[in-house]
């Protein structure tokens, strides 16, 4: 696929998603968000992809909001205002969509982050599951600051990353935070001492990841977001359905054969749709 805003390649078994609009910091407009979203769905139709890295071009990861654009979605003077904020509400469902995609995807995402990261990168990468930065990175949840509550995924997937003293004051302060102070909390898992370490460090992790069943790592990213949006229970009872029709696999005979000889086993991809 071609975007205009995004670069897209693959090595093997491993995907990159790189934010491409380097001149204007990588703020996001709405060709950008609209092609986050295409790019993690179609990425998610191709079986050979394992493992996603999602990084940027430039000298900052992204601004966040390209203000200069948004203000049109937000005009009052469009007609009916009860028809104006039912079209922003659905406009705003398309924006949490286009990063929804990047958690809904099969395969796990690892966002390599570094400069700053403002506003809608937060969102964006708290819907991955793990996060790498550079050591000069820093982060603000930017939405306070221009009168706005955060409303493409911070406030509902930040509460599982961030203690949740320290997210409200972030969220009411819009403050900086720099990268030792996401790594001492555990939104980020490593700090590295630059962009192209913290690179190596996001491909070191999906290479790891692209080495074992694509079956289980695909099932064990969906139950851990069912448990995290459900009771105990409800996710025992899912894993249990899943297991029951996924568990007795040709992977877990090569995995356990491995074990036991300590060979390294390739496995195969998934199958592709017939959609």
């Amino acid at each position: 696929m071609q975007f205009e805003t995004l670069e897209v390649t693959q090595n093997d078994h491993i995907a990159t998603i790189s934010l491409n609009r380097p001149k204007q910091l990588n703020a996001m407009n709405r060709a950008m968000f609209r092609e986050i979203g295409e790019a993690f769905r179609w990425l998610d139709t191709q079986t050979n992809v394992r493992a996603i890295i999602l990084s940027a071009n430039g000298k900052h990861f992204t601004a966040g909001l390209d203000l200069k654009e948004s203000g049109s979605a937000i005009d009052p003077s469009g007609g009916d205002p009860a028809r104006v904020r039912e079209q922003l509400r659905r406009h705003i469902l398309h924006l949490q969509a286009c990063f929804t995609a990047a958690e809904e995807c099969r395969a796990p995402v690892i966002a390599a982050i570094h400069g700053a990261c403002l506003g809608g990168g937060i969102d964006l990468i708290s819907a991955c599951d793990i996060r790498v930065c550079s050591s000069d990175t820093w982060f603000s949840i930017q939405e306070i600051n221009v009168a706005i509550v955060a409303d493409v995924g911070t406030l509902q997937r930040a509460p599982y990353l961030l203690p949740n003293g320290i997210l409200r004051e972030l969220a009411y302060t819009g403050r900086k935070f720099m990268a030792d102070e996401a790594s001492k909390y555990g939104f980020v898992n490593h700090v590295t001492d630059s962009r192209e370490a913290a690179l190596l460090k996001a491909q070191e992790i999906a290479n790891e990841i692209a080495s074992k069943s694509p079956l289980a790592v695909s099932g064990t990213k969906a139950i851990l977001n069912h448990s995290r949006d459900h009771s105990i229970k409800d996710g025992l009872d899912y894993v249990a359905t899943w297991n029951s029709g996924q568990l007795i696999s040709e992977d877990l005979m090569k995995a356990a054969t491995a074990a036991l000889t300590r060979e390294t086993v390739t496995f195969s991809n998934l199958l592709e749709s017939e959609d």
